[in-house]
């Protein structure tokens, strides 16, 4: 393994980083470019002060483990291995929240896919919900996409105003 270290102080210049080491007792809230608490790297802030306020900043700015000061010859690797895993579980999680968002986005879609289903094909709510499951499996796509699709031929089937 290799590291090269870069200092970036007081503004950080170079984003092209594997992992952020940060002063947390030194740190300001302009001093990276990305909003709080969306880092595009895991974050490992370096505490020498452990008064509430600095670690709560820290913690703001997206800190994914954390050394304490001065830094000697142990720490380093558990920190590195224990805030890429921190940083990998919350993207993880950030990318559940957009699908569910998006799916959440698009359930107007969903309705208006039912209520054409339920208009031209009867049999009930139920079945209207059965044939939406089955067109998404039989086009391999979500609920959502198949809604979607079935709305927009609906559009180009119906005729004028």
């Amino acid at each position: 393994m290799h590291i090269r270290v870069t200092l970036c102080w007081p503004h950080l210049n170079e984003v092209g980083a594997d992992v952020l080491f940060f002063d947390a007792d030194m740190g300001h809230d302009d001093q990276f470019p990305w909003p709080r608490g969306y880092a595009p790297m895991p974050m490992i802030a370096l505490i020498g002060s452990e008064a509430p306020g600095r670690i709560e900043w820290a913690l703001d700015q997206g800190s994914n483990a954390h050394l304490l000061k001065p830094i000697g010859s142990t720490g380093a690797y558990s920190a590195l291995l224990i805030a890429a895993d921190a940083y990998a579980k919350v993207q993880a999680q950030a990318d559940d929240i957009r699908a569910l968002e998006d799916r959440l986005r698009q359930r107007p879609i969903v309705v208006r896919a039912i209520l054409h289903l339920l208009q031209n094909e009867g049999g009930g709510e139920a079945a209207a919900w059965k044939r939406l499951r089955s067109v998404s499996m039989d086009w391999g796509m979500t609920i959502e996409d198949a809604a979607e699709a079935i709305c927009r031929n609906d559009k180009h089937t119906r005729k004028g105003p």
